[in-house]
């Protein structure tokens, strides 16, 4: 202790134990020089002996150790059979958390280590002694005990102004406007006028979400069957065999054509839906909107092969000049559609399936769930399902 304090006076002119201690400490606490009998890297003001640590292992080198250089470093220390040695209870379950997460490389982990052990044991006696406190110095600066302050640990936060100081930073402008007085003279106002918004966090409120979470869960609930018995019950667990008979009718339940209501994406995946959804719009006359929107699914699905062949025959059917079944849009979409024709690919319909998805859902699915044809197949499931109810009730 008394050359760490010579040390600190002569070099850094400290005139005052208190300062010279605080400082040592947080030398210590950065691995500068560390207590040779104890693993708190701290500076006390008693008999406690310290090293300095050799400049290989200082914290300026910018050291970042893994954590496969400290499985290396633990399984090497339990091979060498010294009591100065033995790891300690945080040790002992460091290694055996990194045992259960390099399972599959451990035995390389343990090669290494083993490699090391028989170089240290062709050191000196002497330089071995100091190379092993110099080294787990070192891993006590880099996984400290716990308890102490881990000064290697990076805020995440600072480190992401640090990267991204214009994503983080709030800066105000102002607009200098220059105004001339009743007298003639040239004057400026600074007025704090169109400040951009520099505050990047979402404005959605958590009471906001929670309520669309309980809804979403509300809604769906019926269908989770972990939560409500599934009707008609599962025939694997049951020896009621209704739900295979409703899937051989080809008819929807009642659970299913309910679903249809909740959003145009639940019609459209059912195929059952789809096709109730693509009768009633040939009811209308105005089923290119659907037809268009398959045919590029269906795109998706071709080989490469097949792409350029099917991306002329959608363009010919829907978007070419008297198309037979022309579909409306708007000149941005068109002119991209046209671009992208030229060099025909799986996405080249993109810009105008995505248009004709927001005309669907914003017109025609709403004018279907409203329709006469979607509640009386709603209803004559409810009946079914009722029947159904009775029947198998009744003794």
């Amino acid at each position: 202790l008394k050359n760490i304090k010579v040390f600190v006076y002569s070099f850094l002119s400290f005139h005052e134990t208190v300062e010279a201690l605080h400082l040592g400490t947080l030398m210590a606490a950065h691995g500068y020089f560390f207590p040779i009998s104890d693993h708190v890297l701290t500076l006390k003001d008693d008999g406690t002996f310290y090293r300095f640590q050799t400049p290989y292992f200082w914290p300026s080198n910018c050291w970042e150790p893994e954590n496969t250089d400290y499985a290396v470093y633990l399984c090497k220390r339990t091979m060498q059979n010294k009591a100065r040695l033995e790891l300690a209870d945080y040790e002992a379950e460091s290694l055996a958390r990194l045992q259960r997460a390099f399972a599959r490389k451990w035995e390389f982990i343990f090669m290494q280590a083993e490699a090391q052990a028989k170089v240290d044991k062709k050191r000196d006696k002497i330089e071995r002694k100091i190379l092993d406190s110099q080294e787990r110095a070192f891993w006590d600066v880099h996984r400290p005990v716990p308890g102490c302050v881990n000064t290697t640990e990076v805020d995440i936060k600072k480190s992401s102004r640090m990267r991204n100081p214009h994503k983080t930073r709030k800066v105000k402008y102002c607009v200098v406007i220059p105004l001339v007085s009743v007298m003639g003279h040239l004057i400026h106002k600074k007025t704090p006028g169109l400040q951009p918004n520099c505050d990047y966090r979402h404005r959605l409120k958590m009471s906001k979400v929670a309520d669309s979470l309980l809804s979403y869960t509300e809604q769906y609930v019926e269908y989770d069957p972990f939560l409500v018995p599934p009707d008609p019950s599962n025939p694997w667990m049951s020896d009621d065999t209704t739900f295979w008979e409703l899937e051989a009718s080809k008819e929807p339940g009642q659970q299913r054509v309910k679903r249809w209501g909740f959003g145009m994406d639940e019609a459209l995946k059912d195929p059952v839906g789809r096709e109730q959804f693509l009768k009633f719009l040939e009811s209308e006359f105005s089923s290119e909107n659907l037809r268009f929107w398959l045919a590029v699914e269906d795109l998706k699905k071709r080989t490469i092969r097949e792409v350029p062949t099917r991306v002329q025959e959608i363009w010919q059917e829907f978007l070419a000049p008297g198309a037979p079944s022309a579909i409306n849009l708007d000149s941005k979409s068109y002119d991209k559609t046209t671009q992208n024709v030229k060099e025909p690919g799986r996405y080249t319909f993109e810009d105008a399936q995505e248009h004709i998805y927001k005309l669907m859902k914003s017109d025609s699915y709403p004018r279907f769930i409203r329709s006469s044809a979607y509640q009386e197949l709603l209803q004559a499931k409810k009946k079914v399902l009722v029947f159904l109810t009775i029947f198998f009730k009744l003794p």
